[in-house]
């Protein structure tokens, strides 16, 4: 089965004041496959990096140091 080409990550922050916040970040499908085997996203800017399986879960990849991924983070896929 071919992978969708795009997704919306969404990051919801549960501390936050606004309990229906939330970040939404499209990425698109790299020529790269993760750990698990499934295709590597990024956003434009190649900072925000996730492997999305088949079932649209997310597993969060670090681009640089130091950086915290929100645990909850869901994949919405787009047309």
């Amino acid at each position: 089965m071919r992978s969708r080409e795009r997704y919306e990550l969404v990051f919801v922050d549960t501390t936050a004041p606004d309990p229906g916040a939330e970040d939404v970040v499209v990425v698109h499908r790299t020529d790269t496959s993760g750990a698990g085997g499934h295709p590597v996203y990024v956003d434009d800017t190649g900072i925000v990096r996730a492997e999305i399986s088949d079932r649209a879960e997310v597993r969060m990849i670090a681009s640089g140091g130091h950086q915290v991924h929100a645990a909850a983070v869901s994949a919405r896929p787009m047309p």
